[in-house]
């Protein structure tokens, strides 16, 4: 059981154990996603994933379930490992950190059974996912997958420019892994920043000028040992306002992370600079 406590509340993560918490996931699933019944991960498959090792654990206000994790036992290029398939809180909740603290518990879960690596994948446009995973849990990234759903799903968050994902990599035991969760407890929690946003532009791949991707000479940045990738602040806001224009980003962005990775580079760290009007957000990728 993992505790924690947050704007005068106290709450608790568990694994899953009665039929009702099985299907109160199905609901999350629904309303984080909108999903069709045909997308939703049924009770009786995550029943069947928790007794044969996988992970299905609920974030609870009282008897409330706020938030969910559910991962599969998986065996990546010879490792054994989780991979960590969903998680979604519901979004009154998403102040209290329980995503954070949801993957706290995956870790936990993992770690007390040996494994030392969960996987997951994540849309790299949006913003604070990214910074969950790479700012405060530490993940790094070695493979970009096209339309990893296809062209769409069920969901409106998942139509209109493809599902392309990053497939991140979280090192459980690791020295850097280990760090970036220490820091970013509630006490001490911070962004990684930008230090020069002029020198930032010059390393990066794309960037964003005016709301709209610029892409720069690849292969004269892919020379170096480091290089960025800009994506938008609120890509979901963005799209609303103008769908194609997420299909340019879409389209920019793509484009930077499969020649960067083709290039033997790997995505490790993403950094907000403030100087602006409002944030900007730059992956940072090294050989």
């Amino acid at each position: 059981m993992f505790e924690w406590d947050a704007n005068g509340k106290h709450y608790v993560i568990r694994e899953v154990s009665t039929e009702a918490e099985y299907h109160a996931i199905e609901e999350l699933q629904r309303e984080a996603w909108q999903f069709s019944d045909l997308d939703i991960v049924p009770a009786a498959t995550l029943m069947a994933t928790a007794h044969a090792g996988g992970c299905a654990l609920g974030a609870f206000d009282n008897d409330l379930m706020i938030g969910f994790a559910y991962g599969f036992p998986a065996f990546e290029d010879g490792r054994v490992s989780i991979h960590s398939h969903m998680l979604a809180v519901k979004p009154e909740y998403r102040n209290a950190q329980a995503g954070f603290y949801l993957k706290l518990a995956q870790r936990e879960f993992a770690l007390s059974r040996r494994i030392d690596e969960i996987t997951w994948t994540y849309d790299p446009l949006q913003s604070l996912n990214a910074h969950l995973n790479f700012g405060k849990l530490g993940v790094i990234a070695e493979r970009y997958i096209v339309n990893f759903y296809g062209e769409a799903t069920s969901s409106p968050l998942h139509q209109g420019f493809g599902t392309d994902r990053l497939w991140v990599r979280w090192l459980l035991a690791s020295h850097h892994v280990k760090t970036r969760i220490q820091r970013d407890q509630p006490a001490t929690r911070t962004a990684n920043r930008i230090v020069d946003l002029e020198e930032a532009v010059k390393m990066a791949l794309v960037v964003n000028e005016a709301g709209q991707p610029r892409l720069q000479d690849f292969a004269a940045l892919l020379a170096y040992d480091s290089c960025m990738i800009e994506i938008p602040h609120d890509i979901t806001a963005l799209k609303q306002g103008d769908p194609q224009s997420g299909v340019v980003w879409r389209q920019a962005t793509r484009a930077a992370f499969l020649a960067a990775i083709e290039a033997g580079f790997v995505v490790e760290d993403f950094l907000r600079d403030d100087t602006a009007d409002s944030p900007r957000w730059f992956y940072l990728l090294g050989r």
